[in-house]
Formats: structure tokens, C-alpha cells, sequence
């Protein structure tokens, strides 16, 4: 069975939250996946961002990349779509104005390397206030990271669920990280 037949339980136990301690060898992944993606995309407009718990220094995370590509109003995201796909990327959800893919998930499980692929549009990143924030603020980090091992083994294989229970901190830092960073601009 391949896993686009899978049911959405059937991938969580398959592809169970694993948080590992902060690995220097993420900020390298990225930069050799950055310029793989650059060669393959061609296109000089999109910008490239590393995000995720494994941007941020020093706290454990689950060993999978995320990479925010963000594009102009004038890129065709079926197009990039079609491209990204070929790079290797599976599409995992789409709207009109984003678009999610992975890279590194296989029948077996985890492969050696694991990367999420967000496409947007230009201005739609967030998660780079957060990432900045908690870079800038090693104790909110902590208290993030402190957050997610409390729970991890409760929701090892509910995705969602995880997501979900560490929302309210995400958004209550990322709202603050906004202010913080607007404040600094002036």
C-alpha cells in the first residue's frame, strides 16, 4: 500500500512525532536543500527560509526541515507546483494561496533526510516573527521546548492534536514577536 491509500491514523503511526535534542546538521540540510531547490526552480523571484523548531537554536525538535518558499503575486503556483513535484516533493495540501509538500517520507518510515516545503505568497510568513523571536529570546525558547516534550508522548501519533495543544503559545509569541520587530523598525 502506498501512502496516499493510507488513512490519516494509519500515517500517524507510521510517521510518529519524534523529538530529538537540536542538531547542527539541520541549518546544513537546509542550505544543501535550499540550493537543490533553487537549480531545480529556477527562478530568482522566490525567496527561501528556514523555519521551524529546527531554525531555532538549542531546543529539541522533530527532525524534519521546514522551508517557507515564498512567491510572488506573478508566480504560477500550479506551475511551481508541478516543479516543486518534480523536485522530488509530494503535495500534501493546497488552497488557493498555499500550498504543502514533503519530502522524505517513504513506505518504511522516515527516510535519512525529512523536509516540509510551504508555499506561499510574498508577506504570508509568520513563522519567521517566531523563529526570530525565540532566536533573540533563549528562555522563551526553552519554554517552548519545554512545552512540546510535555507533549510529545501524549500525542506521538495525533499529528494534529499536537499542533493544536501547542497553538496558544505559538500564537501568543508570534503576536508578540510582531510587535517586538515592528518596534524595532521605527
Amino acid at each position: 500500500m502506498g501512502l496516499s491509500e493510507m488513512t490519516l491514523e494509519e500515517l500517524w503511526q507510521l510517521f510518529p512525532i519524534v523529538l530529538t535534542e537540536h542538531s547542527p546538521a539541520w541549518a546544513a540540510q537546509y542550505a544543501r536543500e535550499e540550493t537543490r531547490l533553487k537549480t531545480a526552480l529556477k527562478n530568482d523571484a522566490l525567496r527561501f527560509h528556514h523555519i521551524g523548531s529546527t531554525a531555532i537554536d538549542g531546543i529539541a525538535a522533530k527532525p524534519i526541515v521546514d522551508i517557507l518558499l515564498e512567491a510572488p503575486p506573478s508566480a504560477s503556483f500550479p506551475s511551481l507546483k508541478t516543479d516543486i513535484e518534480a523536485a522530488g516533493y509530494l503535495c500534501m495540501s493546497q488552497s488557493e494561496t498555499r500550498v504543502s509538500f514533503n519530502r522524505g517520507y517513504t513506505e518504511r518510515g522516515f527516510g535519512d533526510e525529512v523536509f516540509h516545503l510551504h508555499l506561499r505568497r510574498y508577506g504570508d510568513h509568520r513563522e519567521i516573527f517566531f523563529r526570530d523571536y525565540l532566536n533573540a529570546f533563549p528562555d522563551v525558547a526553552k519554554s517552548y521546548e519545554k512545552l512540546k516534550l510535555s507533549l510529545w508522548k501524549q500525542y506521538e501519533h495525533d499529528r494534529d492534536g499536537y499542533t493544536a495543544a501547542k497553538g496558544e503559545f505559538v500564537r501568543e509569541i508570534t503576536q508578540k514577536a510582531e510587535t517586538y520587530f515592528a518596534a524595532r523598525k521605527e
